[in-house]
């Protein structure tokens, strides 16, 4: 017993920095892996351009994270050694669960992958002047190449800090901006508010609905975008492998708070630095540097204290993109050694060390995939892969999250018609909308082959989810009346130990 000890503590350094985090750093950790560059940059440029229906949007992540710190946190902590995998398989039949849940998670994080890499290679691009496709990509390449290392010797420990100092310097500067944002108006929020008005444009439709959902169908895409981040958010399994890094279900459930809190906090920042934007820039100077606002905050950053504050900013979007991308790597490699090659294709048996040095490879393989991958789309329109991955993880992991932790009828038809079919009908209605095809700003501007109506499938591919989880459960002639739940049950009730997941076929 003695010899294998050092190689499970190895392994749980290595995925989760061995539980002994305290909840408050856990808590700026998971705010510092889930805010992106998209919500530092997008949020606030949004805001400048559609007023109104901006704050609309990014007040999502403020609901959504009561769906983690309420129903998910604690109990996923208790029912889960390392990955969502091994939450499932503590009552399903672990290698169908396992590889359903690893192959889900690892789509979820490639997309958002690629998209903070283009991100890195846009950026670069506006804040550094970088002419040229070469000088981009070889931006992109080495951001890509420096997280892989950095990970592969480091794992948890390592993206742990490159996270919490990553929400430091973002809380402090984005807390300066807004000072300086409030200072330029005497620190009067309805003055703020009239100069957005006056400089925005649109007048007062500026503060009313309308803006950027002025037909029947865009509210309707709306509605379903925002279900998906409210939804989506308490899935995502870069999220949650984080909870697993304090020692209890009720740590967990502090870090969250904590992490829900910060969230909070940034989402207020936000709104107060796009109305400033629009204030002080004007949403048509915005618009025409760049259409979909991202350069918003840099502009404002610019304006309130010339090169020295841009370049601050421009250094913490950069921290940002690194931080993300340094917690969407570990999850996917985690997912492929553990639930893929350990659970599934070595049934369980395979040592500590060994799962070990494959998580180590798979960092280097989901590294230089989704490098592959934001190379092919540098100059392409994927802003809908973010919102995608979120539509993903709340229609095909969160419902087989939910019902493993608190439905009793619940099995492994249920787990895994709701992960692949979650997945492909998600995938499918987002290949077949706007976002991809029929108009000037879609991913394929030339062609045309958009049915579905709306950009972001949520609203469809949600229920379904739900949906194929309970008819999978019922028609389970193998596990009739659901799986196992006394175990789970425990674990959920008291908060007591950890599932390691049982290793039947």
């Amino acid at each position: 017993m003695g010899s294998i000890l050092p190689e499970q503590d190895e392994l749980s350094g290595f995925y989760l920095g061995r539980r002994r985090l305290p909840s408050v750093v856990n808590g700026l950790a998971i705010f510092g892996s889930y805010m992106s560059a998209a919500g530092m940059l997008g949020n606030p440029g949004l805001i400048a351009l559609t007023g109104y229906d901006g704050i609309a949007y990014v007040l999502a992540p403020m609901v959504a994270w009561s769906v983690l710190v309420l129903l998910v946190a604690e109990p996923y902590h208790s029912t889960s050694r390392f990955t969502i995998g091994d939450s499932l398989a503590l009552r399903l039949r672990a290698r169908p669960a396992h590889l359903a849940a690893g192959i889900t998670s690892v789509v979820v994080c490639l997309l958002y992958l690629t998209a903070q890499l283009v991100g890195a290679g846009a950026l670069a691009a506006t804040v550094l002047g970088i002419d040229g496709d070469g000088a981009q990509r070889i931006v992109v390449a080495g951001l890509g190449l420096l997280m892989v290392l950095y990970v592969v010797i480091g794992g948890m420990r390592a993206a742990t800090l490159v996270q919490g100092i990553k929400a430091v310097v973002l809380l402090a500067t984005g807390l300066f901006v807004v000072l300086a944002v409030l200072s330029e108006y005497g620190w009067s929020p309805a003055r703020l508010l009239d100069a957005a008005v006056l400089h925005s444009g649109f007048g007062d439709p500026f503060l009313e609905p309308g803006i950027r959902f002025h037909d029947r169908t865009s509210k309707i895409d709306s509605i379903s975008l925002q279900l998906a981040f409210v939804l989506g958010a308490a899935a995502l399994p870069h999220v949650l492998m984080r909870i697993g890094t304090v020692s209890s279900g009720r740590t967990a459930r502090k870090s969250a708070a904590w992490a829900a809190c910060l969230v909070i906090v940034f989402t207020l920042f936000e709104m107060v630095t796009g109305l400033g934007s629009a204030a002080l820039i004007g949403s048509k100077a915005i618009e025409e540097d760049a259409a979909s606002g991202n350069t918003a905050v840099l502009l404002l950053a610019e304006r309130l204290g010339g090169s020295f504050l841009l370049t601050v900013v421009s250094c913490v979007a950069f921290v940002t993109i690194v931080a993300v991308v340094a917690a969407l790597t570990l999850t996917a490699a985690a997912s492929l050694a553990h639930d893929v090659y350990g659970a599934t294709i070595k049934r369980g048996r395979v040592s500590e060390k060994g799962e070990l040095v494959v998580a180590r490879l798979g960092v280097g393989f989901v590294g230089v995939a989704a490098i592959a991958l934001s190379m092919l789309a540098q100059h392409l329109n994927i802003a809908f892969l973010v919102s995608l991955a979120f539509a993903i993880a709340a229609s095909a992991l969160l419902p087989a999250l939910l019902f493993n932790l608190w439905w009793k009828g619940f099995t492994t038809r249920g787990a895994v018609w709701s992960m692949y079919g979650g997945l492909l009908v998600a995938a499918l209605l987002t290949v077949l909308s706007p976002a991809v095809s029929g108009n000037p700003t879609a991913l394929l501007p030339g062609s045309d082959f958009a049915v579905f109506p709306l950009r972001n499938p949520g609203l469809i591919s949600i229920p379904v989810g739900f949906l194929l989880a309970w008819a999978g459960s019922v028609r389970d002639r193998r596990q009739r009346g659901g799986a196992d739940y006394t175990e789970t049950e425990i674990r959920v009730l008291t908060g007591a130990g950890t599932g390691t997941g049982r290793r039947d076929s």
